[in-house]
């Protein structure tokens, strides 16, 4: 996983940092051109460099440096004069190299605009030359930040840059991941300038960190991974089926409904056994895992949370989302996931989703949060994972109910509940950006669909 900075850690450990800054900064600036470069920056375009005082500043005069060399028309567009030794020595080397710097006016026709403003993204009381800037239409290359976007929060103020690419130093910040940062961030970059360390506030959750078990060649539908699923009330079968259907197509070996309505259940997906609520409890030992939730009215919660507190592992989602369920569920000593979006965690947690208060609330209840959302994000107490592969082809009707159903499979196929969650949150992401390739993104596609991502 990749390790997330607050903005504030990382000035703790670039202010730390005892080594060739000037070398430093020629790598950083070096890697501005380069983005530049992959957004079209070659012989005879123009490019505006809007350099800031420090550092940051400094890497932009740096980069108009190594793309004059390339043939590009190059100006800096400076906001003051540099200030610090770093990017005074950055300033002089691109003007001896023939790149002239002016006072940081209205906009001007260009083709690549580069901000090197502020390295630490947001700042209030722009001046009105740095926010008609904002309007550009020429593809803007951020340094470490798009100014007027918080480095720690991804809020915007007023307004701020649209990135196509920000490219960031180290480590990704979690402005980039969290708020409206994937939006103004465009692709973030992240280059090695050979500063190094801190203490990450999150991580960032790869491929390689979603794991998907084997089935063992001598496996049978019961000892595949059983799972299943408590919802299904009159005029909400279809939430439970979805889950069903995607627990099963997520690579569980057995799934059963239990339903208010068992007849209707069996009609609509006959490939599912389906039991009544009342004849659960002799057949609960038999589950690995149990979903409830999915289309579960709270009449029939009521019937529902005894049976929870018999039950070793529980995903909760959508009507099982709330206080008097989860209390049910933790009452019995079984381990669980809950899957909220930000209305819903506020009605189990009492406040609203940000970093700490999932991480805290996870703590406190000894359960796994799994908060949906772009990104999502999982805790089970400790830092929060955070993963970005879903979109808005997600915004969809039933989409959450396949996520609970792919928990379950991957958690009674033998992954620990924080992996299980944060493994079928990336490949529900995935799987639903697929789909948007091919054809509107619907839950009932895709609890079909994630099979083609299951192992």
């Amino acid at each position: 996983m990749r390790p997330v900075l607050t903005a504030e850690e990382y000035r703790r450990v670039d202010k730390a940092y005892r080594g060739d800054l000037i070398g430093a900064m020629d790598k950083a600036g070096h890697a501005v051109a380069l983005a530049a470069a992959r957004a079209g920056a070659g012989y005879g375009m123009r490019i505006a460099v809007l350099a800031g005082p420090g550092n940051n500043g400094g890497d932009g005069y740096v980069a108009g440096r190594y793309l004059k060399e390339r043939g590009a028309f190059v100006t800096v567009h400076a906001l003051a004069d540099p200030t610090t030794i770093e990017a005074k020595d950055a300033a002089a080397k691109a003007s001896s190299a023939g790149v002239p710097t002016v006072e940081l006016e209205d906009p001007v026709d260009t083709d690549i605009v580069i901000d090197a403003l502020f390295g630490g993204g947001a700042r209030r009381g722009l001046p009105d030359s740095v926010v008609g800037w904002m309007g550009t239409t020429a593809p803007v290359i951020a340094v470490d930040y798009p100014t007027g976007l918080d480095p720690d929060t991804g809020k915007v103020g007023d307004q701020s840059f649209h990135a196509v690419e920000t490219v960031t130093f180290s480590s990704l910040k979690t402005g980039h991941v969290l708020g409206s940062g994937p939006d103004r961030c465009g692709t973030v970059t992240v280059v090695d300038i050979g500063i190094h360390g801190g203490e990450p506030s999150l991580f960032l959750a790869d491929e390689i960190d979603a794991p998907r078990p084997e089935r063992r060649r001598r496996a049978h539908k019961w000892s595949a991974g059983a799972v299943l699923v408590l919802g299904g009330s009159v005029g909400l079968i279809g939430a439970s089926v979805l889950a069903g259907r995607a627990a099963l197509n997520f690579g569980a070996g057995t799934v059963y409904l239990a339903s208010a309505s068992v007849e209707l259940a069996q009609q609509i997906a006959p490939e599912m056994p389906t039991l009544a609520f009342d004849d659960v409890l002799d057949q609960l030992d038999r589950f690995d895992v149990v979903v409830a939730g999915p289309g579960l009215a709270q009449a029939d919660a009521r019937t529902v949370r005894p049976l929870l507190e018999k039950a070793g592992r529980i995903v909760l989602d959508a009507g099982g989302l709330t206080p008097a369920t989860l209390q049910a569920a933790r009452s019995g000593g079984a381990e669980v996931v809950v899957t909220p979006h930000d209305a819903e965690f506020i009605r189990i947690a009492g406040v609203e989703a940000g970093t700490f208060a999932v991480r805290s609330f996870a703590s406190r209840e000894g359960i796994t949060v799994l908060r949906k959302g772009n990104p999502t994000m999982i805790s089970d107490g400790d830092l929060p994972v955070v993963v970005n592969t879903g979109g808005p082809e997600l915004a969809s009707i039933g989409t959450g109910d396949v996520l609970a159903g792919m928990i379950a499979a991957l958690w009674a196929r033998g992954l620990r509940p924080q992996e299980a969650a944060v493994s079928a949150a990336f490949w529900h992401g995935r799987a639903g950006a697929d789909l948007a390739e091919l054809q509107t993104v619907t839950a009932e596609v895709l609890a079909d669909y994630i099979s083609a991502h299951a192992w």
